[in-house]
This record gives structure tokens, C-alpha cells and sequence, in this order.
């Protein structure tokens, strides 16, 4: 299953560099996005570097999830490629 990074993880003033927002191709909605709670996110840079997350939340009611990666990823990351898997 793939999905996008559309956003970090921000408050007014604060961005959290380890958390992501992803939006999965056809996960519209909260039911469906619940059933994605704790699985693996892959995110590979196109240098070859890989970087490990996993779905911690949901984010609102269209089917976004929180995603906390093991450590932080770059800007460039932003619009990008996720793979979800088990």
C-alpha cells in the first residue's frame, strides 16, 4: 500500500521533524484509517537511504495518519513516496 507525505507533524509555532502526516491512496475516511494503526512506513530518499516509521494516530476525520519515524526526515521528504506494509 503506498501513500504521501503531505505535511510534519505541526503546531502554531512547533514542527515535530520525527512525525508525519500521510495521506493513503484510498483510505476517506477515520473507520478505514484505524484498521492502518501500527503498521510499518518505509520512506526511501532517492540517494538510497532508508528511513523506518511506523502509524502511531490517525490525523482528523479524512482517513490521515500520524506517523512517527525513527528518525527525523528532511524537507526534500514533503510530496514524496511511503510504502505501507505489515
Amino acid at each position: 500500500m503506498e501513500g504521501v507525505i503531505s505535511s510534519f507533524r505541526r503546531g502554531a509555532r512547533t514542527q515535530k521533524k520525527h512525525q508525519m502526516i500521510i495521506r493513503v491512496k484510498d483510505v476517506d475516511d477515520k473507520e478505514k484509517a484505524k484498521s492502518l494503526i501500527n503498521k510499518n512506513v518505509l520512506w526511501k530518499s532517492s540517494g538510497g537511504k532508508e528511513i523506518k516509521g511506523v502509524v502511531s494516530n490517525i490525523h482528523g476525520n479524512k482517513g490521515y495518519l500520524r506517523v512517527q519515524f525513527e528518525r527525523g526526515l528532511p524537507g526534500q521528504s514533503l510530496g514524496t513516496k511511503v510504502v505501507l506494509s505489515d
